[in-house]
């Protein structure tokens, strides 16, 4: 229920907590982990940007060929964490992942810079490599093809929304008594627990 009170507490306590990190001189504070799992219960762990976040849950975008992309069309769970080092905080959430509409794909494509948008057409991406040389070959001619005009959104690349049944605060403290706040789904009600640091 994205409706529900502490569910809308959690996601704007994250936002408050994201705007305090973005004001900081942090390179990336959108930087978030991602893990997945196979179809085998193998885990895989990569950092991805965060694009957005509302109550519907959190965007990133990928290419949906990716050991990514295949793990969350396998699984349909992700979990991803923020840590913010400069403030000693960390957040993590866990849940499943539905697919971005075409529309807030496409919004969002138009925004990239060209070069990143020839990359995501270059980039068999998580597939293996022969040589660097092959990679800016394949660069050099979706450039020569998409010569002087928009470069459009490959079918293959898009985005994925973790939308939470749990997210998780957590604040540093002395003598690792560690703040942990989380905010889980539990039978259909969103509900609060301190948890031991």
């Amino acid at each position: 229920m994205l409706n529900d009170m502490l569910y809308l507490q959690a996601i704007e306590r994250f936002t408050e907590l994201f705007a305090e990190a973005s004001k900081l001189d942090l390179l990336e504070p959108t930087a978030m982990s991602l893990a997945t799992t196979d179809d085998r219960g193998w885990p895989s762990v990569r950092t991805v940007l965060l694009k957005s976040v509302d109550i519907q849950g959190f965007v990133f975008y990928t290419n949906k060929l990716s050991r990514k992309g295949r793990q969350l069309h396998e699984t349909g769970r992700a979990a991803l964490c923020f840590y913010w080092q400069a403030l000693l905080q960390q957040v993590l959430v866990e849940g499943s992942v539905k697919d971005v509409t075409d529309r807030e794909a496409d919004a969002y494509w138009a925004t990239r810079a060209r070069i990143s948008q020839i990359g995501a057409w270059a980039s068999l991406q998580s597939e293996k490599l022969s040589s660097r040389e092959e990679l800016e070959q394949r660069f050099a001619e979706i450039e020569a093809r998409f010569k002087d005009q928009p470069v459009p959104r490959p079918p293959h690349w898009s985005g994925y929304r973790v939308v939470p049944d749990m997210i998780e605060f957590w604040q540093s403290r002395p003598g690792r008594l560690h703040e942990r706040d989380r905010y889980f789904l539990d039978g259909g009600e969103w509900r609060h627990s301190l948890i031991y640091p």
